[in-house]
């Protein structure tokens, strides 16, 4: 049932945004997901009715508000292929998560003449942060570049490993490219001698399976709302074994055991990364984002989504004027692309016009354009409401561009 999944119109009918705009071609996924019904109903049910702060409030409201946040923590921890709810702190999304490993977790043990690995094809959120770090403790940054279809040269990888190396940090499903890496090579590779691994799964999370359990990563990053929930919340999980090793990111109250004049100790992660007043709302609207995630089949979403990035480049390789970036060996849920002659702003607000809603841009990949010698593409993703339907309206715009521009 690859291309229909549970029927589609069944799915469609779960997302409202859909009801208020009928010819809506939603093509920017990789950019944010739309909500189902599902989702909005919980947190408008929270907010409307049981909306308290979490953690030492000793009236109902309260409790039940911290019983159900500390569920959802132990909800993402089974979704995420472990029964340990301790390894998951809540974050505002993919990018604090990947910031607090930086500066919470490798920036104590960094020295002059380490290295980070990255590889070209990382949104600069999986880029800067090492980067930066890098650069402030007089460190390499090792960047693994692509081979001419847009795979990761994992001969090249292989050879920048080293005794210096402190972390490998990689998308699972690159933003730009949609190139499926082989994380699970990648991350035996590391572990051979010894170095954590850092997995970006923005892109992936919504349509693949991952399991701490499983796979040992180290840590694993990504947003709620690339899978449904609302903006604001997102997940860092950390193996067993680096728990103690990630210190507090930042402080203030509800992750402190003990304040005096003198000092401060504080609390165990995930807690000792959860300062402040949290956002129990997204988290919410994140336990029902899994709750619907669940009640589809995860083989079935993944062929789907699949079987529309194929049909994208099919169909997109038979007009002449368009041209298809990259040809990787796998490729899931993202297709960018140029027209000859034609900006990619102007493409996409062509495609408006038509209600095809694309992204135009550098999609926060700068030096992975730069080395393919583009200044931006144009952008089209997917999730489980998109069919071939929306392709075919895409390339039907397309051509009409291409006409009209003539």
């Amino acid at each position: 049932m690859s291309q229909n999944i549970k029927p589609v119109t069944t799915i469609k009918s779960a997302f409202p945004i859909f009801e208020a705009n009928p010819r809506l071609s939603y093509l920017d996924n990789a950019a944010t997901t739309q909500r189902p019904r599902a989702v909005i109903e919980a947190v408008t049910r929270f907010d409307s009715f049981e909306n308290a702060n979490i953690h030492r409030g000793l009236y109902d409201l309260s409790s039940t508000a911290t019983k159900r946040y500390e569920q959802i923590r132990t909800k993402v921890a089974h979704f995420l292929g472990t029964e340990n709810s301790n390894t998951v702190a809540f974050t505002k999304g993919t990018t604090e998560s990947i910031n607090i490993v930086a500066q919470s977790y490798l920036s104590k043990k960094i020295m002059p003449g380490d290295n980070v690995i990255t590889t070209i094809m990382e949104h600069h959120a999986n880029f800067i942060p090492w980067q930066v770090l890098t650069q402030t403790h007089h460190a390499e940054l090792r960047i693994v570049p692509i081979d001419p279809h847009g795979n990761l040269d994992m001969n090249k990888l292989r050879a920048l490993i080293d005794s210096k190396t402190k972390l490998v940090a990689i998308n699972h499903i690159s933003n730009t490219l949609g190139t499926v890496n082989p994380i699970e090579d990648i991350i035996a590779m590391a572990h051979k001698k010894n170095i954590p691994v850092l997995i970006d799964a923005a892109q992936s999370i919504s349509h693949c399976a991952l399991s701490l359990d499983q796979m040992e990563y180290d840590f694993l990053a990504f947003s709620g709302h690339k899978m449904f929930a609302p903006f604001g919340v997102g997940i860092l999980q950390v193996a067993e074994k680096h728990l103690g090793e990630v210190l507090p990111y930042n402080v203030g109250g509800g992750m402190i055991r003990e304040v005096t004049n003198e000092r401060t100790t504080f609390r165990d992660f995930p807690f000792n990364l959860e300062a402040g007043t949290a956002n129990i709302s997204g988290v919410i609207g994140l336990g029902a984002a899994i709750d619907y995630i669940g009640s589809l089949d995860k083989t079935d979403v993944s062929n789907h989504i699949r079987d529309l990035t194929d049909y994208c480049v099919a169909t997109l390789n038979t007009v002449p004027e368009i041209n298809v970036v990259g040809s990787p060996s796998g490729r899931s849920g993202i297709v960018s692309f140029t027209v000859t002659d034609i900006h990619p702003h102007d493409v996409a607000s062509f495609l408006n016009q038509d209600q095809i809603a694309v992204r135009a841009g550098t999609h926060c990949t700068q030096p992975l354009l730069a080395s393919l010698g583009l200044g931006a593409t144009i952008r089209a993703s997917f999730s489980i409401y998109n069919t071939r339907d929306d392709i075919d309206q895409l390339k039907a715009s397309l051509i009409a561009l291409i006409k009209f521009w003539s």
